[in-house]
């Protein structure tokens, strides 16, 4: 169980707020934000510490820096730039910068994002949604009857990520052009056993004696040998977007919408080809002047031809990257409190419907401060399915070796249908632009999961 230490700076904010004067608040909350940010400032700073019980001890820190210009542009700014390391024991890590930009290039916004990713615990629950079975009690340790292994749904996945994206105005004001491209490189393998039971008296069992989904997997054909230990996935993008938002960080009024093709040619190195087209809404309705605002999210995205490896069908496309990845469904960036990328697919749809409230306004550390609180409702499933053989229940009945295993335990035919979560967040957010969010979803579906909590950065929309 995680345990996040960095919740104690959030109650050390909240405390010091507590006893303002409720006339003052008022003041403050009626006021204007003075445009008094000149030049590159520190916009935000949040240490990176915690201890899961499997991947050992994290330690590091995040840290933004905005450049607000001369004469000041605040809240919007000329520059961003966004820098994380942190390192579990065990080895998995964040290690990104990103730097994006207003004006370096005129009249357009440019991001470039370079990362390592390693992962020692990635998530894999199987494919198409329902129709692949949960089982919690298989990673339960005090479940001496059903347990298997509390890695028996994770594998090893390492991305290495060079990215950047372009985006300018092409009809007015709101219509606008988008271009980018990602260099990925995946190492994907089983789950290192042997590491992550050092200096545990409670050890995992090996893989031979016990051998995750993925290896089933890779038994059963469903993940092909050349993509079974990762490889290059370079994509080109291009699309049109249409955005009228009156702030990007948490937008009160306007229409964000952008569709687009991405594409892995062989010409970039590709170890696979292939298409995928998306489309993306967002709109943003002001409810109470400057306070309250009801958004929503709508998304779709396809194969439209090609073949794509399985450790890539989780990235969901956007214009621009706004996280250390972007992927679902499941998890902190699409389903708030659903599994992490529980729900695989060649095509999907989903959506997410928020009220967004900032009940406080506050000074600290010389700084303009907010507490917002969101209440969440989200939704997804797949809409075409990543194509498993026809006889997999007899492929699976007389395969070597399985002899001990049922095949409805892994495996729903046509179970597939809509995730639903709900749940609450809280935004603490200061000058405007660093936005700490502690999101609290609970899932439907048991499985789907149960309780889904996470600290990142940025509203989801």
């Amino acid at each position: 169980m995680k345990k996040v230490l960095s919740l104690l700076l959030i109650t050390l904010m909240v405390i010091s707020v507590s006893g303002q004067d409720k006339e003052k608040e008022k003041k403050q909350k009626t006021e204007k934000p003075k445009k008094e940010k000149i030049g590159w400032k520190l916009a935000g700073v949040l240490p990176a510490i915690s201890v899961d019980s499997d991947l050992g001890f994290q330690y590091g820190a995040l840290f933004e820096f905005c450049n607000y210009g001369n004469p000041s542009v605040y809240p919007d700014f000329l520059d961003h730039t966004y820098t994380e390391v942190s390192h579990y024991t065990k080895g998995s890590g964040i290690y990104r910068f990103m730097y994006e930009s207003n004006h370096i290039i005129r009249g357009t916004h440019f991001s470039v994002d370079l990362s390592y990713l390693p992962d020692q615990a990635s998530h894999f629950y199987g494919f198409n949604g329902y129709e692949s079975v949960f089982n919690k009690s298989w990673m339960d340790d005090k479940d001496s009857l059903n347990y298997k292994s509390r890695m028996f749904y994770r594998y090893q996945r390492n991305q290495f990520r060079i990215k950047t994206d372009i985006q300018g105005k092409l009809i007015g004001d709101h219509i606008k052009w988008s271009a980018g491209f990602a260099f990925n490189n995946f190492t994907v393998s089983e789950v290192d056993v042997d590491r992550l039971n050092k200096g545990k008296k409670d050890k995992l069992p090996s893989n031979s004696e016990q051998p995750g989904l993925l290896k089933i997997y890779e038994d059963l054909m469903l993940i092909s040998p050349n993509e079974a230990n990762g490889g290059w996935v370079n994509t080109l993008k291009a699309g049109v977007a249409w955005d009228s938002r009156d702030n990007k960080p948490n937008p009160m009024k306007g229409i964000w919408t952008e569709l687009g093709i991405e594409t892995a040619p062989g010409f970039m190195g590709n170890d696979w080809g292939f298409t995928k087209f998306y489309i993306t809404h967002r709109q943003y309705f002001t409810l109470i002047k400057d306070d309250l605002s009801f958004v929503y999210r709508l998304g779709y995205q396809t194969t439209i031809f090609g073949d794509v490896p399985f450790f890539y069908q989780s990235q969901v496309i956007t214009s621009l990257l706004t996280g250390q990845t972007n992927e679902g469904l499941g998890g902190s960036m699409t389903l708030r409190g659903v599994l992490r990328n529980r729900v695989i697919g060649d095509g999907f749809v989903y959506g997410n419907f928020e009220f967004r409230w900032k009940p406080l306004y506050f000074k600290f550390i010389k700084q303009d401060w907010y507490l917002g609180l969101d209440a969440f409702y989200d939704v997804g499933r797949v809409t075409k399915k990543i194509k498993t053989p026809g006889n997999l229940e007899l492929m699976f009945n007389n395969r070597p070796g399985f002899t001990n295993r049922t095949y409805s335990d892994y495996f729903k035919p046509e179970a597939e249908k809509f995730h639903h979560s709900a749940g609450m967040s809280l935004m603490i957010v200061m000058n405007r632009n660093f936005i700490i969010a502690v999101d609290v979803g609970k899932a439907f579906n048991e499985q789907d999961g149960n309780i889904g909590f996470t600290i990142g950065l940025n509203y989801l929309f």
